[in-house]
């Protein structure tokens, strides 16, 4: 049976929560295998608005499996305040229905405060992280001085680990001008949420492997997306870990093998959440339009997002880091009423047209967008669920997308409703 990867093919909130809610009625387990609770989805379900930041999008669909991988780093304090959260909107949360793997790194309390301290001392080039922990706590999983979800069963290996961060983070501590950790009160606290988070633990990577062997259909959900990758994004206002499909291979434990299609998801304008380059972002009245009418503002953050332009430099160029097979094409009822719409086809570069995002920072501000034209449409997009209910210039928009980015449309939604979505292809038909 056909195993999927979803990922974000742009700077994130393209609208992976409900493609992947959608996908998971015809998937057994949804794994998430990388990011933290610092980027949300919105699920709108039967009317019912679900938001979730860190557990997988199949958790509000009954009988699924949902797993929250290695390449994850948890917030245990935030894992239980949203377990409650969707059990008072009827929800069924157990170990039957969710596992953590035994190796995925914690984040503490300390990895916020770390996180809020340098942004806010930060006087050359703000990064626009959230606070919330997550870059600090996987600088300590690649310096082997994490606390892990299986240190939470071992009080002498839990205060040896925490000892192990302690001696990093207290010198960094002094360095900012922040008060050492109090030792004890934090392993207290660890102790008091650990019977929380032991009751999921289980070894993913095995039992991921045992339903890929039994046949089950596995969906994989990454959080952000491409352009945020801390290896392939627009380094260094990215997120810290990697976010293309590759990754979820080594954030779950399965081998990259059991992988049979990947769908990017794509907006079918172009957002981006605090700093960096965005060679397409409008600030003029039709930016103000996409924004209010696609409701850009973050859902973990609130932030406003900055708005553009489809950029197809972008999409292409992630297409092929993630070896995406198809796209799931999002929110273009935003885009009714525009009586011309604008995508960006290359970038001129002092003087030099390019095709791709260069590496550099500073040429990736200096990129400005060379831009092809077409007609918009006035009628509406909205809840659309066939081809034969979309207007002609519409459709011409999506197969234009289509050449730019080299890679076909699998499902176009037109609406944050679930069963607003046109299947094209199948991503896990055998």
């Amino acid at each position: 049976m056909a195993n999927v990867v979803v990922v974000g093919a742009q700077w994130g909130d393209e609208g992976k929560g409900k493609i992947v809610d959608w996908l998971s009625e015809r998937a057994d387990v949804i794994a998430r295998f990388q990011g933290g609770h610092n980027a949300g989805h919105t699920l709108v379900v039967d009317g019912k608005v679900y938001k979730l930041s860190l557990l997988p999008s199949g958790i509000v669909r009954g009988g699924k499996l949902s797993v929250i991988g290695n390449g994850v780093v948890l917030d245990p304090w935030h894992l239980v305040k949203e377990i409650a959260q969707l059990r008072d909107q009827g929800v069924t949360i157990s170990p039957k229905t969710l596992m953590i793997a035994e190796n995925t790194p914690l984040i503490l309390p300390i990895h916020g405060e770390l996180d809020r301290a340098r942004e806010s001392q930060n006087s050359v080039a703000k990064i626009g992280t959230t606070g919330r922990g997550i870059g600090p706590a996987y600088e300590d999983k690649v310096g082997r001085r994490s606390v892990r979800v299986a240190d939470l069963a071992d009080d002498a290996t839990l205060q040896l680990r925490v000892d192990r961060a302690l001696v990093h983070h207290d010198a960094l501590r002094r360095g900012l001008g922040l008060e050492p950790v109090d030792r004890d009160a934090l392993i207290a606290e660890l102790r008091a949420v650990a019977p929380v988070v032991l009751e999921y633990a289980a070894p993913v990577w095995k039992v991921l492997n045992e339903k890929r062997k039994a046949g089950k259909r596995i969906l994989f959900e990454g959080a952000q997306g491409a352009l945020l990758d801390i290896d392939f994004g627009t380094y260094p206002f990215v997120t810290s870990s990697n976010v293309i499909a590759g990754q979820a291979a080594t954030g779950t434990g399965i081998g990259p093998g059991s992988i049979d299609f990947v769908l990017g998801i794509v907006k079918a304008y172009t957002t981006r959440v605090g700093e960096g380059p965005f060679p397409a972002e409008l600030d003029d009245a039709d930016g103000q339009r996409l924004g209010e009418r696609g409701h850009e503002f973050g859902t973990v953050t609130g932030r406003k997002r900055r708005c553009g332009w489809f950029d197809a430099v972008l999409v292409r160029q992630t297409c092929a880091t993630s070896g995406v097979n198809g796209i799931a094409f999002t929110k273009l009822d935003v885009l009714d009423g525009f009586e011309t719409l604008k995508i960006c086809v290359g970038y001129e570069l002092d003087g030099q047209r390019m095709d791709y995002l260069p590496t550099a920072a500073d040429h990736q501000a200096r990129c400005t967008p060379i831009y092809e034209e077409m007609p918009g449409w006035s009628e509406s997009t909205e809840g659309a669920r066939s081809w034969a209910d979309l207007p002609a210039e519409a459709i011409k928009y999506v197969r234009r997308v289509e050449e730019l980015i080299g890679c076909p449309v699998a499902l176009l939604s037109t609406s944050p409703e679930r069963e607003d979505t046109i299947l094209v292809t199948d991503p896990f038909a055998d």
